[in-house]
């Protein structure tokens, strides 16, 4: 584990709503989130969870509409990045905090070569010459792992695991203070996934960036954070160290996705999935959001949303049960 310092991102009960047709989509129900200067937290759960919203929220990228913050708070060295002009912003999107969005195929130009994708995201924020601008794409790709030979290829003559690389390279060129990075590695096969871990990994350490890693893969949790905050339903329903989750789990719904996990020490045959589907966001039920699908519910769950419970130092759970008193 890394040594942190002061608080970097402070994300105060935020409220994101989608509206599709007559309904309203509840995406993100109040959640709060903090995040230190040189860490990695993990933001872990199930497709439709709120996990790239928050993320979006995060950079004010949301389309709007359909959607809509309508509450909370998103304090960012001190400043409510929510209450800033668009001028703003944009100095800070790719400068001080960047992305790595889901799908390297689509997030490169494929009219514009890769170097020059990489050089245009420089000039934006630094006032270098061209040729300038050129040396410092050149130096980050070399340090993702591709030759300078390739600065002047098309994205369709890079590989996958390639194209994620130069994606990560973009990001990071201006080294930034935050990266989001959101599934950086789901369309890779495991070999390639290892090494772009690797590979962030080691750029983190160097330009001292914190990371918040949007996955539903506990396997790059594991290897990567520091803390883990697991979302069920647009809220945060565990949050501790990686030691706090991995070894002492107390949510149903953080013990489901664990046995759901193969366990090559076990001689179950049989994975254990999570039953049922999670709530319409559209139509949320009054009490705990994972009612309909926990094996330790009780009436007081359908009709009770439970509060934050301290375990330790670091680690909450919003459970009535959470390991054995409901």
């Amino acid at each position: 584990m890394e040594s942190v310092h002061k608080e970097l991102l402070k994300i105060e009960n935020l409220v994101v709503e989608y509206t599709s047709e007559d309904n309203i989509i509840h995406a993100v129900n109040g959640i709060d989130l903090d995040i230190l200067e040189g860490e990695t937290v993990g933001l872990v759960g199930e497709t439709g969870a709120g996990k790239t919203t928050i993320a979006k929220s995060i950079l004010r990228i949301l389309p709007d509409p359909p959607a809509k913050i309508c509450g909370g708070k998103i304090v960012f060295q001190g400043t409510d990045i929510l209450q800033m002009k668009e001028e703003e912003i944009r100095s800070i999107r790719g400068r001080q905090i960047s992305m790595i969005f889901q799908d390297p195929m689509t997030a490169l130009n494929p009219t514009i070569t890769v170097g020059k994708q990489i050089a245009e995201a420089v000039g934006l924020h630094e006032k270098l010459t061209k040729s300038e601008r050129k040396q410092k794409a050149i130096q980050i790709l070399e340090k993702a792992g591709i030759s300078r030979e390739r600065y002047d290829d098309f994205p369709h003559q890079f590989s996958g695991g390639m194209k994620q690389r130069a994606v990560i390279a973009m990001a990071l060129v201006c080294s930034p203070l935050l990266l989001l990075a959101d599934e950086p590695t789901t369309a890779l096969d495991v070999t390639i996934q290892a090494q772009v871990l690797q590979m962030m990994s080691e750029l983190k350490k160097e330009f001292h960036t914190s990371v918040l890693m949007i996955t539903h893969d506990l396997g790059v949790v594991a290897e990567t954070c520091d803390k883990v905050a697991v979302i069920y339903a647009g809220e945060i329903i565990e949050f501790g160290t990686a030691e706090d989750i991995f070894d002492h789990a107390a949510h149903p719904y953080t013990l489901g996705l664990f046995g759901s996990l193969p366990d090559l020490n076990s001689e179950n045959r049989r994975l254990k999935p999570i039953s049922g589907m999670m709530p319409d966001p559209a139509h949320l039920p009054a009490g705990c959001k994972f009612y309909d699908r926990c094996p330790h519910a009780s009436p007081k769950c359908r009709n009770s949303v439970p509060d934050k419970r301290k375990l330790g130092q670091s680690h909450y759970v919003r459970c009535f049960y959470s390991g054995g008193n409901v």
